[in-house]
Order: structure tokens, then C-alpha cells, then sequence
């Protein structure tokens, strides 16, 4: 089991845990992008509140609520729509990244479920109009695009965005565990993604200098 990873029952048994639920919605897809590009699948992720990139979700009390119930009741409140979660659809559970004090003591569940297209798309419309959420926690529904374009656009500009705690590694794990990309094919993106976190990071710098000038100058 790789560090961090928790069986199910080894992470319900922390009481005194915190623990958080997502999901990644996903359904295939024949339509193109300007006709020529096959998008093959629908992955949904959302925009948060604090500017990051995460899947639907939130925090569950497993001490009242089963884990899949908890995050239904998130889903309604964020998506809208009232989604069947099931034990079946579990992938993993973890450790969270100990990258702020916010996530200490906290395991994430995290769950894939796959759905007919016209079932995402209903998500995508009841998100935008009638979640509670909208707008507040939640700044919007995005779409992963799995294509390449000329110039490295599409799936490694997407990587290159920042996530919340390990959103990113459960999408890629999650790419590679149901075949929904070649495995060389993510390397490639995620190898681009590198390159443009490089030139994003001299572009702040940039940035910040301009910033720094201009409060001299006032």
C-alpha cells in the first residue's frame, strides 16, 4: 500500500480524524472539438472558491452520516442535483497532504463514478443555476480537456493550474486506473506541464518587479 494509503476500514477506525469526500463524474463522449479533435471523455473538476482547481466534495462525519451519504449531501449542495454515491465507486482513502495546519488529521475518500453523458450534462446545467453553492464555494464547473493541441494547449496547460491538497495525483491516478488516457500520453503532458510551470513562475516575477516599482513610486 503506498504511503499515506488507508484500507477503508483502517481509516473509518480513526476517530479522532477528520474526514473529507469527493468524487470525479465522468462519462465518455464521441464529440469533437472544432470537429476534429476527439475530446473522448467528460471529466467534471470545479473551481473553488480559493482560486483552486478540486473535485466535488467536502467534509463528512462518519460518526452520523455513512461516508457515501455525507457525500451526497455535499454534491446536492454544490452540484444541484441529487447523485447515488455507493461503496462500489470507492477508489481510495488517504492521508491528506501535511501541507498546511488545516490538514492535519484529515483522511480524504475519495470515489469515481461514471455516467451517461446526458446525465453530466444535467450536472453541468443544475450547477450553475440551481446549487446552493454557486458562486460561493463553488466558482464553477470546468471540463479536463484530454487532447493535445498544437503548441502543448489542452491537457498539460490544464496540469499546469494549481490543486487542492492531492486533487491533482487522484486525477491522474484516476486517468491511468480506468484507461481514460495512454499512460505514454499523460507523460508527455505532464513532462509539457513542467515547462510551463517554469515559464509561469518568470512571468510572476516579472509581475511582482512591475508591483515593487510601483509602490516605490507612490
Amino acid at each position: 500500500m503506498a504511503s499515506g494509503q488507508l484500507s477503508r476500514a483502517e481509516a473509518l477506525a480513526c476517530s479522532d480524524c477528520r474526514h473529507a469526500c469527493h468524487v470525479m463524474l465522468y462519462s465518455d463522449t464521441k464529440t469533437q472539438l472544432f470537429g476534429r479533435t476527439p475530446i473522448r471523455h467528460i471529466i467534471l473538476m470545479q473551481m473553488r472558491f480559493d482560486g483552486l482547481l478540486g473535485f466535488p466534495g467536502g467534509l463528512v462525519n462518519p460518526s452520523e452520516e455513512t461516508l457515501e451519504a455525507g457525500l451526497g449531501r455535499e454534491l446536492l449542495e454544490e452540484l444541484g442535483v441529487a447523485l447515488p454515491i455507493s461503496v462500489d465507486d470507492h477508489v481510495d482513502s488517504c492521508r491528506a497532504p501535511a501541507s498546511s495546519p488545516s490538514s492535519s488529521h484529515l483522511i480524504t475518500h475519495f470515489y469515481v463514478k461514471k455516467m451517461e453523458e446526458e446525465q453530466i450534462r444535467e450536472v453541468e446545467r443544475a450547477a450553475a443555476s440551481t446549487a446552493t453553492d454557486h458562486g460561493q464555494e463553488v466558482l464553477g464547473m470546468v471540463r479536463i480537456p484530454l487532447y493535445t493541441m498544437k503548441g502543448g494547449g489542452g491537457l498539460a496547460s490544464f496540469l499546469s493550474h494549481s490543486f487542492i491538497g492531492n486533487a491533482r495525483s487522484q486525477l491522474v491516478d484516476s486517468l491511468l486506473r480506468f484507461n481514460l488516457i495512454a499512460p505514454e500520453e499523460l507523460h508527455k503532458a505532464l513532462t509539457h506541464s513542467l515547462k510551463i510551470h517554469t515559464h509561469t513562475a518568470e512571468d510572476l516575477k516579472a509581475a511582482l518587479a512591475l508591483t515593487e516599482a510601483r509602490r516605490k513610486r507612490f
